[in-house]
């Protein structure tokens, strides 16, 4: 690797440290700044509202910021007067709290007050022994006496006395603790409506600096930040809202006092994900320990919470904030800790958000793409690719329910052309560049065939009809297998579909899911293996003018051998029909076409629907199976991804 590349490998590492140092240094700022914007998102429709009704933009950001703070203060009064009287009601259970503290402690007798009783004794003597000092004798002590040395009891013990605090010294202690939090917050305000302000002129300076070059792409980020944002924070109220009335409730049910106040202080304290609701529980659970006499209550309120958080933390927010944020359950949890380790109770309060914008930062800018596979909901595997590298794994099961899975959402005809043939794409690349032993390239082949001989089952009956319905299969000893008899079945139609495979077992896979599906279409269809030669067919099993021939290939070396092919095609039978699937090839038509030289099929196509839709019509039917008898049409040449 040249330095060159190992700088361009690095570079996105080096300048994710260096913003991670940036948000940590700077934090004082950052914080306030991080909290406003979160602010702005729940703010701007309000404003944006007003100004709808003719206001002008500084008068309705004046009247939702009043708005929002008469809110929050009348809100603040309600529970902090509420919260005073429980204060005050609670000596009037001082002797219950008394006795249930007594009730914790255990009995001499019992064994656990043994053992309690004799951890004391041996910490207290641990303690004495530590402390006494073992008297000097000898030439020792006589030298200590003669020279005059203070004995220890003579020691003068110092005292400290703070001088009595002032009225203002006593107001400057009591307002110290609240300056940084006040601070902060009236920061927080000065920036909120600022940007509300400024809304549209700090979004197109945020535009200018990313540059012109990059409009189209920082227009998308920031609106799916924007909206990302703003469906996560609507998803938190309505889930800390339905936390809050469910736990008032429960609160109700059980007799705790104030069950309203404690419904909505447990809504609020959620906004503080894992700490909150613990905190808001911690209240009510005093507040039954010192009301009722029995252990019934306090227990039912610890049951509750245990509940609830059970139900939110582990079943609704991963569900819905996972699904409108584009965040995994894993890093949800995982960027909570990094962002609480980087700004403290900010970075609990907005980890969410900050993620968000991480996520959206990876999606938008490919230097920082790795951020959106660490951390998004997104499988970071296409289904092909998971089915190949179980199959590379020789787990089979997997690999059979990943086919399963993406079958109860998608048809037969899909999963052969979206999941199965790509992956076999994929292992055949790997193949030839040497890259996959002899071990896994026959599990992988050997395994692929059987789910394709299994998926057979998930054929749709109402779709296949059943009068025509025929398999043949060529045999080791080139004698063509009849079809059987059936005394309930008609004879088959008389065009017959020869499936060839053009070189390999991987090609031989791919036809035998292109006569699969022409089967379950009602087609009379002959599977022939790879060793088959066809001159030998034409021998054994003369093709008609009517019947078709498919040949399927997949690359990296589909042109040459199906090339091949369609030229003994064309020497032995010129009238017939040729249809060539070239699997996964994405390129133009006219140089496919080119690379088949003078031998040209009459139809290319690249995926199996394809395939069946052209059959169809050279059958002289609609894809559904219907009409049989209508005369075929003029085959023509058909482009990709069509």
């Amino acid at each position: 690797m040249s330095r060159r590349q190992e700088t361009s490998t690095l570079s996105p590492l080096i300048w994710l440290a260096v913003v991670i140092l940036i948000l940590y240094f700077a934090r004082a700022v950052l914080i306030p700044l991080a909290l406003a914007l979160t602010l702005n998102f729940l703010l701007a429709p309000m404003v944006t509202w007003l100004q709808r009704l003719r206001m002008s933009r500084v008068l309705a950001v004046a009247v939702v910021m009043l708005v929002s703070a008469a809110v929050v203060g009348e809100m603040g009064w309600v529970v902090s007067g509420q919260l005073l009287q429980v204060a005050s009601d609670l000596p009037k259970y001082r002797q219950n709290i008394r006795n249930k503290i007594e009730a914790l402690h255990l009995a001499p007798e019992s064994a656990l007050g043994r053992a309690a009783v004799s951890v004391k004794e041996i910490d207290a003597e641990f303690v004495e022994s530590s402390t006494t000092r073992p008297a000097q004798t000898g030439p020792q002590a006589s030298a200590t006496l003669k020279a005059g040395a203070p004995q220890a009891d003579s020691a003068v013990p110092v005292q400290i006395i703070t001088p009595s605090a002032t009225g203002l010294r006593y107001l400057g202690q009591l307002l110290s603790p609240l300056l940084k939090p006040l601070g902060t917050g009236g920061m927080v305000v000065i920036f909120t409506v600022f940007i509300l302000i400024k809304r549209e002129d700090l979004r197109d300076r945020f535009l200018r600096l990313a540059g012109v070059a990059q409009l189209h792409a920082m227009t998308l980020a920031l609106d799916d930040a924007g909206q990302r944002i703003s469906r996560y924070l609507l998803m938190q109220f309505v889930v800390n809202a339905c936390y809050g009335l469910c736990f008032g409730i429960g609160l109700f049910l059980i007799g705790v006092p104030n069950a309203v106040l404690w419904g909505v202080i447990a809504g609020l304290f959620r906004i503080v994900p894992y700490v909150g609701a613990l905190a808001a529980t911690a209240f009510p659970l005093v507040l039954a320990l010192a009301l009722f006499h029995g252990w019934g209550p306090p227990v039912l309120v610890v049951l509750l919470f245990a509940l609830l958080d059970l139900v939110a933390s582990n079943v609704v927010e991963p569900w819905l904030y996972g699904a409108h944020t584009g965040i995994s359950a894993l890093a949800l949890l995982v960027t909570t800790v990094f962002w609480t380790m980087l700004w403290g109770w900010a970075g609990l309060v907005l980890a969410i958000p900050l993620t968000v914008c991480a996520i959206v930062l990876g999606r938008y800018v490919p230097r920082m793409s790795f951020l959106h596979v660490l951390l998004g909901d997104e499988s970071a595997l296409s289904v092909e690719a998971q089915f190949y590298q179980r199959l590379l794994a020789l787990d089979q099961e997997d690999a059979r329910g990943i086919a399963m899975n993406f079958l109860k959402s998608h048809s037969l005809e899909s999963l052969y052309d979206q999941v199965l043939i790509p992956a076999l794409a994929l292992a055949e690349q790997d193949r030839h560049k040497g890259g996959l032993d002899e071990t896994r390239e026959s599990f992988l082949f050997l395994s692929t065939s059987e789910i394709v001989s299994e998926l057979a089952v998930h054929r749709h009956e109402d779709k296949v009809p059943k009068p025509r319905r025929l398999i043949r299969r060529w045999m080791s000893n080139k004698a063509p297998v009849a079809p059987v008899a059936s005394h309930s079945e008609p004879a088959p139609s008389a065009m017959r579909i020869f499936c060839l495979a053009a070189n390999d077992q991987a090609d031989e896979i791919t036809s035998s899911m292109l006569a699969q599906l022409l089967e379950c279409a009602g087609h009379g269809v002959i599977s022939l293996p790879v060793e088959s030669k066809f001159e030998d067919i034409v021998e054994h099993l003369p093709p008609e003018p009517q019947d078709v021939i498919c040949i399927s290939a997949l690359p990296p070396f589909a042109f040459a051998q199906a090339a091949s092919i369609c030229q003994r095609v064309r020497l032995h039978l010129p009238e017939i029909k040729v249809l060539a699937g070239i699997w996964g090839y994405s390129g133009d038509r006219n140089k496919a076409l080119d690379r088949f030289g003078s031998a040209r099929p009459d139809a290319v196509v690249s995926t199996l629907a394809q395939a069946l839709q052209h059959i169809s019509e050279w059958h002289g039917q609609s894809p559904d199976g219907a009409d049989f008898d209508r005369p075929a049409q003029e085959p023509k040449l058909s482009g990709f991804g069509s």
